[in-house]
């Protein structure tokens, strides 16, 4: 990872990613997105996933479980604000839909 991945973003480069992440919005100096799945086994077999690939990488989302809707909500703690490893786990979360 680079150093860059752990530097807060400005509002231009946050919105010059999310043209790319689409499905994302910023929101109170996170990002976030809402996945829908079938039924609640699938939410949770994704849930798994990014738990997985969150604990290699050393970065955790907040997530809200409701039943077949899964919110992730993604900033850098250290950095206080959003940085291009929440952008990172955005492009694996979407990778596992």
């Amino acid at each position: 990872m680079t150093e860059q991945a752990l530097v807060k973003m400005n509002e231009e480069q946050i919105a010059s990613c999310l043209e790319s992440h689409s499905e994302w919005v910023e929101l109170n100096n996170q990002i976030q997105r809402t996945f829908e799945f079938a039924d609640f086994e699938a939410s949770m077999k994704f849930v798994n996933e990014i738990a997985k690939y969150a604990q290699a990488v050393e970065h955790h989302p907040d997530m809200l479980i409701r039943y077949n809707k899964v919110t992730l909500s993604v900033s850098t703690h250290d950095a206080s604000g959003i940085t291009y490893k929440d952008f990172e786990l955005a492009t694996k979360a979407d990778a596992l839909v």
